[in-house]
């Protein structure tokens, strides 16, 4: 499956725009589940991140996962669906990197997430790559389902 780059940061946007308080309300959701009854049953659990750096920052953070955070992600049974950058400059593309994950269910996302922030290599090769400052300025987690019409679950 081929995902554009706007697709995602549209998908951003529309989850990290305006305030609880000024979005119109949202379908009943189902009582029982908690969820809305257009969520797949059967779904994964997606984990969309967004990581702002400080100006200069990037590239230092492409090289931390590209050497390291990939590898430690699938040791912690973290399915990587991808990696993109905005194109253009008004977007972030100096200083923005968004990713997609995939976990079996929330459960199993928080005990990854436990078991890679505890990891010894993982510990290293962030001491060592912010030596000279922090790589990200904010970061941003939404947790997702899919729909039931979505052709990935």
């Amino acid at each position: 499956m081929k995902t554009t780059l706007p697709v995602v940061v549209g998908l951003a946007a529309l989850i990290s725009g305006p305030s609880s308080a000024a979005r119109p309300p949202m379908e009943p959701q189902s009582a029982s589940a908690g969820v809305a009854p257009s969520t797949a049953a059967d779904s994964r659990v997606f984990e969309l991140r967004t990581y702002h750096t400080p100006s200069g920052k990037l590239e230092a953070l492409h090289a931390r996962f590209r050497d390291h955070t990939t590898a430690l992600f699938k040791k912690h049974g973290m399915t990587l669906v991808g990696y993109w950058v905005p194109m253009d400059a008004d977007k972030g593309s100096a200083d923005t990197l968004v990713y997609l994950l995939a976990h079996k269910s929330r459960a199993a996302a928080e005990a990854s997430w436990t078991a890679f922030r505890t990891d010894p290599e993982w510990v290293r090769a962030r001491t060592e790559s912010e030596k000279d400052g922090p790589l990200t300025s904010k970061v941003e987690v939404v947790f997702l389902s899919a729909t039931d019409y979505s052709p990935m679950k």
